[in-house]
This record gives structure tokens, sequence and C-alpha cells, in this order.
């Protein structure tokens, strides 16, 4: 049962200035409303019914899709120069918020998320997931261990979830038939349609997969992805295959430690064919031209690792790049974060640049002004996740250097 305090707490953190749902109702209207306290508790009535007889409002399944051009494109002929924010009921988004909360808690707590699976997840980030993969490395390079690692995307993924499948996961995973029943509903009988400039679609049915912006889609990924990776481990384990990974929602990551990288890439290899065959049972498909290989060694002069052929599994000829983007993070095979610390550094400059915008013909912004800008704006760019380089005896010269000729440009 939702709680009078679970909706407190939920309604707390949404945002006034978000966009209108069809009912035209904004958070602070709500915000006003829950101050009467028999409001409060219809509104948790409501909730708390939709559960009980597992099923889910037709108003609140229905949408309202709003079709943008993104800027500074030269073309806007294809869809990726398009993106969409989707309008929903308010009082349904709020419902939502209350039901991923609690939903999100129990299944954590009782484990039925795989222990490895990061992101879509409370207290489980993009910092967790490059912070465990740096522990790893290091703590291979003490054994003198070369880590190699393949990172892979999952296509169409919250498009491509089984709706028949999602429920009997549920079941699985122990939870109340009540859950299991009232999402069956929830997923069907979706509506929307589209809004673009003053052209207004006519509505039709989208009951496909989860929506990627709901609130309840990283729970239950997260849970469709658990029954998979708890496969994969049985069937690595049987093969003997030593392999870790770090699944990041549809992002996910191979990590093999061995003295020689032929045999990490084998047992790569072995996993990739492995985790694919699974997927497409799963109805889920690997996009192969995403897939990255990147190898993580100390050793001193030229490091040249052999490439990975994929062809076999109709994938790519992997051949292990410099560096390595990954979650918004650059990596280096010696972990030095050089590249890192001159990408943000030089992005900070470009914003420190931008100050100058602020001024006009009259006067320009004052030097106190302009130290509260490089403290808000410009320094917490610098620093970004600045943990992964900065620790106990970490040789750090190149990249305060850096951040003093940075420093310097912004005192100018």
């Amino acid at each position: 049962m939702l709680s009078k305090q679970e909706l407190i707490d939920v309604i707390e953190k949404c945002n006034n200035l978000s966009a209108l749902g069809p009912n035209k109702l904004t958070w602070s209207h709500i915000k006003s409303i829950i101050k009467n306290k028999e409001c409060i508790f219809k509104l948790l009535d409501i909730a708390n019914v939709c559960i009980d007889l597992e099923h889910w409002p037709s108003h609140f399944k229905t949408s309202t899709m709003v079709i943008i051009p993104k800027p500074n494109k030269s073309a806007y002929d294809s869809p990726k120069v398009y993106h969409s924010i989707v309008l929903l009921n308010t009082i349904g988004k709020l419902f939502k918020k209350m039901i991923g909360e609690c939903f999100q808690f129990h299944t954590i707590a009782n484990n039925f998320v795989h222990q490895s699976q990061l992101g879509g997840l409370k207290q489980r980030s993009t910092i967790d997931a490059e912070v465990i993969l740096t522990y790893i490395i290091r703590l291979g390079w003490v054994k003198n261990l070369i880590t190699s690692t393949l990172a892979f995307d999952i296509a169409q993924f919250f498009l491509s979830l089984n709706h028949q499948l999602l429920p009997l996961i549920f079941d699985k995973a122990g939870l109340d038939h009540k859950v299991s029943n009232f999402f069956k509903n929830y997923l069907v009988g979706r509506k929307t349609k589209y809004c673009w400039n003053d052209f207004i679609s006519l509505i039709f049915n989208i009951n496909i997969g989860v929506g990627q912006g709901s609130v309840l889609s990283p729970i239950l990924s997260a849970l469709y992805l658990s029954s998979i990776f708890q496969i994969l481990e049985k069937h690595l384990k049987i093969l003997n295959i030593p392999i870790s990974m770090i699944p990041f929602v549809d992002n996910s990551l191979f990590v093999s430690q061995n003295k020689s990288i032929s045999l990490s890439n084998a047992n790569i290899f072995c996993s990739y064919k492995v985790i694919s065959s699974l997927l497409l049972k799963f109805g889920l498909i690997i996009k192969h031209e995403k897939t990255d290989i990147f190898h993580f060694s100390k050793a001193h002069g030229p490091f040249n690792p052999p490439a990975l052929n994929l062809s076999p599994l109709d994938g790519p000829s992997l051949l292990p790049k410099e560096i390595w983007k990954y979650l918004g993070f650059i990596f280096d095979h010696k972990l030095t974060f050089r590249n890192r610390i001159d990408f943000y550094s030089n992005k900070a400059i470009s914003t420190i640049k931008c100050m100058k915008l602020l001024e006009n013909s009259m006067r320009g912004i004052n030097p106190i002004q302009k130290r509260q800008l490089y403290r808000c704006c410009a320094l917490p760019i610098a620093l970004y996740r600045f943990s992964l380089w900065f620790y106990n005896k970490s040789p750090t010269y190149y990249h305060f250097n850096i951040l003093r000729k940075m420093q310097r440009r912004a005192t100018l």
C-alpha cells in the first residue's frame, strides 16, 4: 500500500516548470491541492485502488508526443535531428513516480535485481560503474594481469521488451500476483498522437516495449535484464569462462583479466557469442557497430594489442584505439586520464569565454560575479568525476598543471 509520506516525498522532488500534460495540470497546482488532508487521502485511495484492481486507467495511458527539431543542424531530413517530448497526464505521472519508488525499493531490498546491474537504479550511477572498473583494473595490475574490456549496446532496448515475458519474470522473482497483473494491464492499451508545429496527428496505439523516459522503465528494464544475466552467469560457469560483467541499462561490459591478451580475446569472443544468442531468445539484438574493445596495461613502451575478429558472429573486426570513451568517460590504457583532463579543461575554458556574453556596451560583470560564475559553472566541468584520477599517492602533476593554466585563463 502506498502511504501519505511517499506521496509527499515524491511530489516535493517534482519541478514546477515541467511541460503541461493533456489535463493542463501543473505540479504547483498539485502541491497546492495536497495541502488539504482530504485531497491527499483521495489521491492515495485512487493510486492504491489501481493496484488492488490490477488496472491502469485509460486516460493515464494516453499521451501527446511533441516533435522538436534539434538546433544548428545543416539538414532536417533524418529522424536523428529531432527529439521528442512525451506529455502525460500529471496525476498519472504522480502515481507512476510513487509506484516506481516503492517497486524499486522492494525489488532491490529482496535481491530481485542482479547484483552487478547499474544504471536506472537509486544510488547506482555512471560514476559507480567507472569506479568499479578502475578498481578491477588496478587490482589486476597488482597481480601483473592485463585487463581487457568489451562494451556492447542493445539495439532499441526499451522498445523491444516483451510484454508476455515481463509478467513471467515478475512471477519468477516472487512478486505478488497483483503487482504482476497490474503491469500486464499497464503495458497494454497505450495510445499517443504526434504534435509538430500546428499539425496534430490522429490517435494511434503504441503497444510495444516500455517508454524510455517513463519513471517505471528503469526498474522494469533492470528486472528484464536480471533474468538474462543470471542465465548468462550459469552458462559461463558451465563453460568455465572467467568473465566479469558490469551492466549499465542497455550498455554492458565484459571484463577479462589474463597475462595474455590472446587468451582474454578468446574468453571475450565466447562470452559475446553466448550473450548474443541469449539476447536473441529474449527478443533483443546487439548493435554490432557500437561494440568496442579496449585493453588496460601498465607496461612501458609501445602497446599494440591484436584485433578481435567478430565476423563469425556477424560483427566487425575490432581494433583497440588509443583512447576509449565509455559512459561519458575518457580512458587510456595506463589510466593516466590525461586526455580526460585536457578535454574537460578545454570545455571549462569555453564556458569561461561565454561569460563575455553577459556583458553589454555599458558595463561588464564585476570580479565577485566572475568568481561566482567560475565556481558555479566552470569549476564543476573541469573537475567532473575527479575522484577517478585524484586519490592517495596518485601522480597528479600533469592534471594540476593543466588546471592551473585553465584557472589563469579564467582570471584574465
